[in-house]
């Protein structure tokens, strides 16, 4: 009798998932991303011999990439939010095992796979989250959150590079199955149940640029999803263009790995950035963050490869900025969204980290037949900071 009380209690806990449900899982999504993430761009590198190449791969792979993600609703039309979730988990472990070949097929389709696979996962997850909290709470579970993969993004991508060093190209995309695994385990534990946001659990097929136009029609869904596109294209940068710029500089494969997971422990800052939204209203917050992170930007790449660790503290300083606006950039979208639209919104809005790798990575390609990698930084510098005055001119001081 005690056993079947216990039960009970236990299905009761997994029925009613909470911040730290949807944290753990996202933990867990982010040390398989994490493993390889440092590795991407190095491999690429050693593949390719170019990093000119590297951006001309970076643009075929994320066009390819966005319009999957716009088709996904429309693929998953019938199939259930958890079978989704499960399909995410096994293309993240496929795109690894292909990633080991230490091929351009194999890297062009591990990074394929990959990135599908995380669209995946993290437009469920998403749509998991806008079910079971509350807007009101969104402070503090968003902080939370990201904070807690603080530890993926710490020890996951220097691990990674450590172990392509060491133990070569295949070592660091095992990790990263292992993790994808243990992701599709604990997801299937949880056992999380569909809301009522569809009676049915399944995802809604929709015409996608009817989608987008109904996007792209809403000022409030536009500007949360532009917040996103800036701040994913400053990691963007940083995790492709980072660790080459410091083996350009002369400096250690280990090096670029070292200063990805240096930067992820500004993570840790959500904590104070949840509250000082709170004080100081989320258009500040937002607004400074990306002033700081165009300037440190631009100034690393004005210093680039002649002085690689400068420049490496001064991306350090923007990622510090940038960890201001991935605490609390995506409150906008989950404020603004409406209820009955939110897995077709959740899906166009995702578009932003592929649109974020695809026209950065085109124009990068261009400039870098002239320039060196330092060019892409003062770019980058240059275009984020268009995004402190929109920010400030048209988000709405009240969200």
């Amino acid at each position: 009798m005690l056993e079947n009380a216990k039960s009970v209690i236990l299905s009761a806990q997994r029925a009613k998932p909470g911040v730290w449900t949807f944290s753990i899982l996202f933990l867990l999504e982010s040390l398989t991303r994490a493993f390889n993430s440092g590795v991407l761009s190095i491999q690429a590198y050693d593949i390719l011999k170019a990093t000119q190449k590297v951006g001309v791969l970076g643009a075929l792979v994320s066009a390819t990439v966005l319009c999957v993600t716009l088709l996904l609703p429309f693929i998953f039309g019938r199939l259930r939010r958890r079978w989704a979730y499960t399909l995410g988990c096994l293309l993240l472990v496929a795109g690894s095992a292909a990633l080991a070949t230490f091929t351009l097929p194999g890297q062009v389709a591990g990074t394929m796979l990959r990135n599908i696979g995380a669209s995946i996962t993290n437009i469920t997850l998403q749509l998991y989250i806008l079910d079971y909290i509350k807007k009101e709470d969104f402070t503090t579970s968003e902080p939370l959150r990201l904070a807690l993969s603080t530890v993926a993004w710490v020890a996951g991508p220097f691990s990674g590079v450590w172990l392509y060093d060491h133990y070569g190209h295949a070592a660091p995309q095992i990790a990263a199955m292992g993790s994808a695994l243990t992701l599709l385990g604990v997801f299937w534990y949880l056992r999380l149940n569909d809301r009522q946001t569809l009676p049915q659990g399944n995802m809604q097929p929709f015409n996608p640029l009817a989608n987008v136009t109904r996007f792209v029609a809403q000022p409030r869904l536009r500007l949360a999803w532009a917040i996103a596109f800036a701040r994913s294209c400053f990691w963007g940068t940083f995790f492709t263009y980072g660790p080459l710029l410091m083996i350009e500089g002369g400096l250690s494969k280990q090096y670029g790995g070292a200063i990805i997971s240096i930067s992820q422990l500004f993570l840790l800052a959500a904590f104070l950035y949840g509250p000082l939204a709170k004080r100081r209203g989320l258009r500040s917050v937002l607004a400074v963050c990306f002033v700081l992170m165009a300037m440190a930007s631009f100034l690393a790449g004005i210093i680039g490869t002649n002085a690689p660790q400068l420049a490496a503290v001064l991306l350090l300083m923007g990622a510090l900025a940038a960890s201001g606006i991935d605490s609390v950039g995506g409150i906008p979208f989950l404020r603004a969204v409406r209820f009955h639209e939110r897995q077709r919104m959740a899906a166009v809005y995702r578009t932003f980290i592929e649109m974020s790798e695809l026209l950065p990575s085109i124009i990068y390609a261009m400039v870098l037949r002239y320039y060196d990698v330092s060019i892409v930084f003062i770019l980058l510098g240059l275009g984020v900071s268009l995004m402190s005055v929109f920010v400030w001119r048209y988000l709405p001081k009240s969200l």
